[in-house]
């Protein structure tokens, strides 16, 4: 019911704490200041006024029976001046952000011989008072006193106090959050590097769930990397153990006559490629762990083409779309853009290579003119081993089926991932290395 609130919250923790915590004082702000206007300075402006109007009351009876001495007198001591006139001009003005002044105006306006009233600052009330009621016994006074006789004196400060600290703590409170939130920047960022295969050096800090958080991630990391060079010291014992009987085996058949030995020296170099395939499966990240650095591209894709070129093939290289430089393991991607390539070339007599770069990602597309592989079948084409016989004529090369998950893992490792798709300009398959966000 509340999924359209989640579009206008801010994406970061950092701003949706901010905003728990901004919220709520402000909100509480506004609120204390609501009901201390209405429910105290209403409250004694209406006292206050009431007040003045009994005492406005007895000097206009005074008046009103020819007393104006007596009138005066009562008024000097009640502080209010009263001066007769003839032509009474008064200017009828009350501020905009006169609150109290609205209840000063409402309970003047209650006795009946007030003909006009000004509130022109904080300081005084002036008002006009008719006595009598025939046109030959009217008569108009000039009535003033201090506007501390119906309202409190500079309401506003309440709220210029209250905006004043609210702001002061908030910003002490930022400081205070900002640094309670780094030590799970810090770990965010460990984490994200660690995918992107880097390992960069971090110690757990913050509060207890953020330790235990960031111890838990360090242990997690040090089985994960335990892990991956046990992988690749026992796949690089099977290789020794296995290439010596192969070997054997090879040297063995060599003794037999040319057409019994053909198609088992072919099952032997079969079972060669396959092991030599695996090993490169499994060792893809154990034996390149440099940090990233920053690339060249065009220097790059320049070895790149050269590469292709002494394998036997021109491939096409489009200009780059972006920035000439970027971030990314050298020896890894080359391996990947390799399987990818020679797996167009496989299949395919046209090869083209894109590159696009963007401020959060980095992208090689390999696009061919070969048969391509069906949509439903790309999860299966990024698996071990996976040979696609309808798709992809596998009578024209000797792959085992390891070149694009290879690729898919060392994408993953820079925080990517491999995408295939329909070559929109050459119709056949179009592999997508994407690296970064």
């Amino acid at each position: 019911m509340f999924d359209w609130i989640k579009r206008y919250l801010p994406k970061r923790l950092y701003w949706r704490a901010a905003l728990i915590l901004v919220l709520p004082v402000f909100l509480l702000q506004l609120l204390v200041s609501f009901v201390f206007i209405q429910r105290h300075f209403d409250g004694v402006t209406e006292q206050l006024t009431n007040a003045v109007v009994t005492e406005l009351g007895y000097i206009h009876g005074l008046l009103d029976n020819n007393q104006p001495d007596a009138a005066i007198a009562l008024a000097q001591g009640l502080g209010i001046t009263v001066t007769r006139t003839e032509n009474p001009q008064i200017d009828e003005t009350r501020r905009f952000y006169d609150l109290t002044g609205l209840v000063v105006l409402r309970e003047l306006q209650a006795l009946p011989s007030i003909r006009a009233i000004d509130l022109p600052n904080d300081s005084r009330v002036n008002l006009v008072m008719q006595v009598g009621s025939t046109t030959d016994e009217i008569r108009y006074y000039d009535i003033g006193f201090s506007r501390r006789r119906v309202s409190a004196t500079n309401p506003h400060q309440l709220i210029v106090n209250m905006v004043f600290f609210g702001v002061l703590f908030t910003v002490i409170a930022f400081f205070y959050l900002r640094n309670q939130l780094r030590p799970i920047t810090r770990l965010a960022a460990a984490a994200e590097a660690f995918g992107r295969g880097q390992s960069v050096p971090y110690r757990p800090s913050g509060a207890v769930e953020v330790r235990a958080a960031g111890q838990s991630f360090l242990d997690m990391r040090a089985r994960i990397d335990c892990h991956i060079e046990q992988r690749t010291l026992i796949l690089s014992g099977i290789s020794h153990d296995l290439r010596t009987p192969l070997t054997r085996l090879k040297l063995g058949l060599s003794f037999l006559d040319p057409q019994t030995r053909a198609p088992l020296e072919q099952d032997v170099e079969d079972m060669r490629v396959l092991l030599d395939e695996f090993l490169i499966f499994a060792k893809t990240f154990g034996d390149d762990q440099t940090d990233a650095e920053t690339i060249d591209l065009r220097a790059f894709l320049d070895e790149v083409s050269e590469d292709v070129r002494r394998m036997g093939y021109q491939i096409n290289i489009l200009p780059i779309d972006g920035m000439p430089q970027a971030q990314f393991r050298k020896t890894a991607i080359k391996r990947a853009l390799e399987n990818v390539i020679n797996n167009a070339f496989r299949y395919a007599k046209t090869v083209e290579l894109s590159v696009v770069v963007r401020p959060k990602y980095l992208a090689f597309v390999v696009q061919d003119d070969g048969p391509g592989i069906d949509e439903h079948d790309y999860a299966e084409a990024l698996k071990p081993f996976s040979r696609l016989d309808p798709s992809r004529n596998q009578n024209r090369g000797t792959g085992v089926g390891l070149g694009l998950p290879i690729t898919a893992d060392i994408a993953r490792a820079h925080g990517g991932r491999l995408e295939l798709g329909r070559s929109a300009t050459l119709g056949g398959l179009s592999a997508k290395i994407v690296l970064g966000q």
